[in-house]
């Protein structure tokens, strides 16, 4: 890569340009409908980020079989009734030249509601409970604790050929590649990591690391078989899992050392890209940086309670009582203050300048506030993208970690530590921050991320969107009395959700059916 590229060039891959080097990264909604289908909401949202600039967009979570989803309502690519709809989507997306990634996913034990599918039934009581995930393991997945089991060698066996066809049909919906979810917890990550895979060197799948990335590699093999050498295809990697989480003690995964050398079997095993992540679980204290969102996970999170995980319930007390807030924040920041307390940003963008800010924004996020959030939470994934980078020959690197600043993406692409940069929270709160901001050379959006994570833990009951209220305001709120300022919040609240709720116009039109359509 040249030394003078910016985020505004293009990318070239083995055998795919993107325009930019700016990709929306993997975003989840509750959009679709719960047989798996998906719906115009979905491709409304993807047409938001297509027509506001990125170079590419990597879908959400796209299960390769709908025991695989994280909840229902979320889009899948499991049969061939599928490619239709997510041609459409590559559609809605292509008219910007922008590209289209779908995300191939299994949850394995990571889910957050097993939806209907996923769940059994006591013959005596009647009472329903969540099925056993399959996984790498036998232990329930630390921050729900929803329950697994180990996959016999032929449901491995399918499930890569899962993978396989599901490839094959993104292929054949004219989208222009594919990413395999090997990072955050999810199903190859049970696999690959040391703190997760109980499975044993006799087994097969497991291991020493060898073992316990042959599941990926098997995936990587079956899916060039179906689609090709030409067809694009990456893979998101959690190069440092800091698995010790819950409960500190557990084992902490992979090293770094592993995951480099996961990351260098996928260059030789024909992959056209690594996007660089980190954690085993999802989310996770270190990625997405920022504050854990008490508040909101206050108001959704009582969903997850009736998914049955073992964990569920006690989360929920600590959520929903503010009182216990600092006894969770306390576990869960503790890798945090351990290993990003003293963090230095690798690279260096301009220093925000106040008239930059709207004022409504400043008045409550004033402009050293956000400075130091910059400080703290962009980057936070270049230094160890950098040694991904330096350790492969020519596969590029994309890396994700709280990217919104231009001069900043800009030092960091062109002082080597990546090739491009993905965000998401970034993109919902401005979905146009590429054509409004950085193609007219401002360095920042005037309303920016402020990295709450409250996109987050909304998705849980809510549509995904920028639930920061502090971004909303239409008045100033100075030397307002108490009453005044409380109309002013409801104003900013009803402003937030009318954005939120935009993905849902244009509506799908409704039509009467047939019989013959109601025999199908």
């Amino acid at each position: 890569m040249s030394t003078e590229s910016t985020l505004l060039d293009p990318i070239h891959f083995r055998h795919l340009t993107v325009k930019n080097r700016v990709f929306r990264s993997s975003v989840t909604g509750r959009w679709d409908n719960y047989d798996g289908s998906g719906n115009q909401a979905r491709v409304n949202w993807e047409h938001k980020f297509a027509k506001g600039g990125v170079g590419a967009i990597v879908s959400s979570y796209v299960p390769v079989s709908r025991e695989g989803q994280i909840t229902p309502q979320v889009a899948t690519i499991d049969e061939d009734s599928a490619i239709p709809f997510w041609h459409t989507v590559g559609k809605a997306v292509h008219q910007y030249q922008c590209k289209y990634i779908l995300q191939l996913s299994h949850s394995g034990r990571q889910r957050d509601i097993e939806g209907i599918e996923n769940t059994l039934i006591d013959p005596v009581t009647k009472a329903i409970s969540p099925a056993l995930a399959p996984s790498a393991t036998k232990q329930a997945d630390q921050v729900n604790g929803l329950p697994s089991r180990k996959m016999t060698t032929d449901e491995i066996r399918q499930i890569i050929q899962k993978f396989a066809a599901a490839a094959g049909r993104a292929q054949e919906a004219g989208l222009d590649g594919v990413e395999l979810h090997s990072s955050h917890g999810y199903l190859i990550n049970q696999f690959l990591s040391a703190g997760i895979n109980q499975r044993t060197a006799k087994e097969g799948y497991g291991g020493d690391l060898r073992g316990r990335y042959q599941f990926l590699k098997e995936i990587v093999q079956a899916i060039r078989q179906v689609v090709g050498q030409a067809f694009h295809l990456q893979a998101k990697i959690s190069v440092r899992e800091f698995n010790n989480i819950l409960p500190p003690w557990s084992n902490a995964g992979n090293t770094f050392e592993e995951a480099i050398k996961i990351c260098q079997w996928l260059e030789e095993d024909g992959v056209d890209a690594i996007h660089v992540s980190r954690g085993s679980t999802f989310p996770h204290p270190l990625l997405p940086s920022g504050p854990f969102p008490f508040e909101m996970l206050r108001y959704t999170y009582d969903t997850m309670t009736s998914s049955g995980g073992k964990s569920s319930f006690r989360n929920q007390l600590l959520f929903r009582y503010r009182f216990l807030h600092p006894l969770f924040a306390w576990i869960w920041e503790r890798l945090p203050r351990k290993i990003d307390g003293r963090y230095e940003q690798p690279v260096s963008g301009l220093e925000i300048q106040d008239q930059w800010l709207d004022n409504l924004f400043k008045e409550h996020v004033p402009t050293q506030t956000f400075r130091e959030l910059l400080k703290r939470h962009q980057g936070t994934v270049l230094r160890d993208a950098k040694a991904v980078k330096d350790a492969l020959h020519e596969v590029p690197i994309i890396t994700t970690g709280g990217f919104q600043q231009a001069s900043y993406i800009n030092a960091a692409i062109q002082e080597g530590y990546t090739d491009a940069v993905s965000m998401a929270r970034m993109l919902v709160a401005n979905n146009d921050l590429v054509n409004k901001y950085f193609k007219q050379g401002i360095d920042i959006a005037e309303r920016p991320c402020t990295y709450c994570n409250n996109c987050l833990g909304a998705y849980l009951e809510l549509p995904v969107g920028c639930h920061d209220i502090d971004r909303y305001y239409q008045q100033s709120t100075k030397n307002l009395p108490d009453q005044e300022k409380h109309e002013a919040a409801q104003a900013a609240l009803r402003a937030k959700n009318e954005q939120v709720m935009s993905v849902f116009k244009p509506r799908a039109k409704t039509f009467v059916p047939s019989e013959a359509a109601t025999k199908q």
